[in-house]
C-alpha cells in the first residue's frame, strides 16, 4: 500500500502582499512617468517646429518621422526595401558582435592566466586599442571593398576590446583561494579555468556584452556609412546628402528599436546563465 504526499506551498503572508501591492504601485509609477517623458519631449518638439520649413528641413518633426517610416514600409526605399536594410546591418552588427565576443573572451581569459602573454602582448593590444576607429573603418573599405566583409571586420574591432577588457580584469579578479584550492584537490590548469575562473569572470562578460552590442551597430551604421551598397547606414548617408532630416530620425528610429531588442535577449540570457548569482541588493536610494 502507498500513500501520496502532498505538498502546499506557504500561505502569503500580509507583508508579502505589501511588498507586492508596492512594487506594482512602483512599477505603474515608473512606467507613467517614462510616457508622461515621452509625451512632453515629442509633443514639444512638434509643436516647436511644426510650421516652420526651414525648422523641418534642419530638425526633422515627429510627425514627418511617422510619416518617413510608414513610406518605407509600404513603399520601400530608394536602395531597395525596407526589412533588406535592416537585415542588412543586423547581420553585419550580429555576425561581428559574435565573432568580436568569442575573440575577446579568449583573448582575455588566455592573458589574464598566463603573466607571459599578457606580458608580450598587452603593448600591442594597448596600441591598436589607442587608433581612432574611423581610420580602420577607412582601411577596411579600401582593403575589402563595400561588401559586407569591411563592416563585419569594423564591429569585431568594435566589439573586442570592450569584451576583452572585462574578460581580462575578471580573470584577474578570481579569488586566489579559489584556485588554489582546485588545484590542491587535483584539478588540472584547464579544469581551473573552465570550472572556476571563466565562472567568476562571467559576470563581467555579461555586463560588457550590454555595451558591446551597441558598439556593434555603431561599427554597422558607421561602416555602410563609410562605403557600402545597402543598409540604415546608406540610408542616414543619403537622407543627409538631400536635406531629409526625417529620413534621419526614422533611420535612427529604427536602430533604437533594434538595439532595445538586443539589450532584452542579452537581459534575458543573463538572467538565465547567471541564476546560481546571489540576489542583488534593492532599493530606491542603491
Amino acid at each position: 500500500m502507498t500513500t501520496g504526499r502532498t505538498t502546499t506551498a506557504p500561505a502569503e503572508t500580509p507583508v508579502d502582499t505589501a511588498r507586492r501591492a508596492k512594487r506594482r504601485r512602483r512599477q505603474v509609477l515608473v512606467h507613467t512617468t517614462q510616457v508622461a517623458v515621452l509625451v512632453v519631449v515629442i509633443g514639444g518638439w512638434q509643436l516647436l517646429v511644426q510650421g516652420d520649413q526651414h525648422a523641418i528641413i534642419l530638425y526633422g518633426v515627429p510627425s514627418g518621422i511617422v510619416s518617413r517610416l510608414r513610406d518605407w514600409v509600404s513603399q520601400g526605399t530608394a536602395i531597395g526595401s525596407l526589412g533588406a536594410q535592416i537585415w542588412t546591418t543586423v547581420a553585419e552588427a550580429l555576425l561581428g558582435f559574435v565573432i568580436g565576443t568569442a575573440l575577446g573572451i579568449v583573448c582575455g581569459i588566455a592573458l589574464g592566466r598566463i603573466r607571459f602573454l599578457a606580458d608580450v602582448f598587452g603593448p600591442f593590444i594597448k596600441v591598436f586599442n589607442a587608433i581612432p576607429r574611423i581610420v580602420l573603418g577607412s582601411v577596411f573599405v579600401l582593403a575589402f571593398g563595400l561588401g559586407l566583409e569591411s563592416k563585419i571586420l569594423l564591429v569585431i574591432v568594435l566589439v573586442f576590446f570592450g569584451v576583452f577588457f572585462n574578460a581580462f580584469q575578471g580573470t584577474r579578479e578570481v579569488d586566489r583561494n579559489f584556485v588554489a584550492n582546485a588545484t590542491i584537490l587535483g584539478a588540472s590548469r584547464w579544469q581551473v579555468t573552465r570550472q572556476v575562473v571563466l565562472p567568476s569572470a562571467f559576470t563581467w562578460i555579461i555586463a560588457s556584452l550590454h555595451v558591446s552590442f551597441g558598439f556593434a551597430l555603431i561599427g554597422a551604421i558607421v561602416g555602410e556609412f563609410l562605403g557600402g551598397y545597402a543598409g540604415l547606414g546608406v540610408l542616414i548617408k543619403n537622407a543627409q546628402g538631400t536635406f531629409d532630416a526625417n529620413g534621419v530620425w526614422a533611420a535612427m528610429v529604427i536602430m533604437g528599436i533594434v538595439a532595445l531588442a538586443a539589450e532584452f535577449l542579452i537581459t534575458r540570457a543573463e538572467r538565465r546563465l547567471l541564476r546560481w548569482r546571489p540576489a542583488q541588493l534593492t532599493g530606491p536610494d542603491l
